[in-house]
């Protein structure tokens, strides 16, 4: 495994060492890879959602403003929120 210095303020020192004697984590570096897992799967949402917001920006570019109350918009888009959302959990809501 690569080995990497890096410079911690003493509050992030800290939580490591309190993090390792919890017992949760062995050592500082265990601690740190679980950290650096937490930021790339927040990467990846950050990436998804502009992903989204280009989608959206593209669509309204292709097909313009919609003609149809706001209130209207806002109830499609839940509908079609929660009905992928019961796909993914089986229609059962959880």
């Amino acid at each position: 495994m690569p080995t990497r210095n890096v410079v911690l303020t003493d509050h992030q020192s800290e939580l490591l060492d309190r993090l390792v004697a919890s017992g949760r984590y062995q050592n500082a570096s265990e601690a740190m890879r679980a950290g650096l897992r937490m930021l790339e799967e927040d990467e990846a949402r950050m990436a998804r959602l502009a992903d989204r917001i280009d989608d959206v920006i593209a669509d309204y570019e292709k097909h313009g403003a919609l003609d149809e109350p706001a209130e209207v918009t806002i109830r499609r888009a839940f509908a079609e929120a929660r009905a992928k959302y019961e796909d993914k959990t089986g229609g059962n809501g959880t």
